[in-house]
């Protein structure tokens, strides 16, 4: 396992996207076990990408737009309403000193298909791995579960750091009606800005 493969993919992980808004959000305004449940649903969500850049479904991903911009936009839409979502005044992101009654399940849905509807991902896999896999790698398919296996174990703990961290100061949040407002808006600017930006993306 090179430093490089290391380096980069922790570089990639905690970089602030969907599944870092997402677990940052869970942590907020349901606690460290949702936002831990999160982080590991926004992992889940990568097995299917790594599915289909194994079966090569991911290269017709890559070279039909038509495809791509069907799953583009399905994401960009979920995205939004994810927004509209924390907007509501009993919406699934709200922050609010009473425990939450959304099942554990439908955070983990949530968090899978967030990752699931991000096209760019298959192609990520398809364009990222090879990188770090000799020309003479005799065996090439365990070599790619193997660092798609450790890009996964590193998504799970940094979103479940980032989680809990959000989830350490949680108290201090909802006790201020104000506070609780602003994270709901600034988490809802966040997704439409996250689905403007995919929306943005080219193949």
């Amino acid at each position: 396992m090179s430093i490089e493969f290391l380096l980069t993919t922790l570089i990639i992980v905690a970089s602030p996207g969907t599944g870092v808004v997402y677990t940052l959000a869970a942590g907020l305004s349901r606690g460290g076990r949702a936002s831990v449940l999160a982080a590991f649903a926004c992992t889940l969500g990568i097995v299917p990408h790594l599915v289909a850049a194994l079966s090569g479904l991911a290269a017709l991903l890559h070279a039909s737009a038509l495809a791509f911009e069907i799953v583009k936009y399905l994401g960009v839409a979920y995205l939004l309403w994810m927004a509209w979502q924390s907007l509501r005044e009993h919406g699934a992101l709200k922050i609010d000193a009473k425990p939450d009654r959304r099942s554990a399940r439908q955070v983990i849905v949530d968090g899978i298909l967030l990752n699931l509807l991000n096209p760019k991902l298959s192609i990520f896999f398809v364009a990222f791995l090879p990188q770090f896999i000799a020309p003479a790698e005799p065996h090439v398919l365990m070599r790619m579960l193997e660092l798609s296996g450790i890009f996964m174990l590193a998504t799970f703990l940094i979103f479940s750091l980032y989680g809990l961290c959000a989830a350490a100061v949680r108290d201090k949040i909802v006790g201020s009606a104000r506070v609780m407002t602003w994270m709901r808006r600034t988490f809802a600017a966040a997704f439409v800005m996250l689905g403007a930006r995919l929306a943005l993306t080219e193949r």
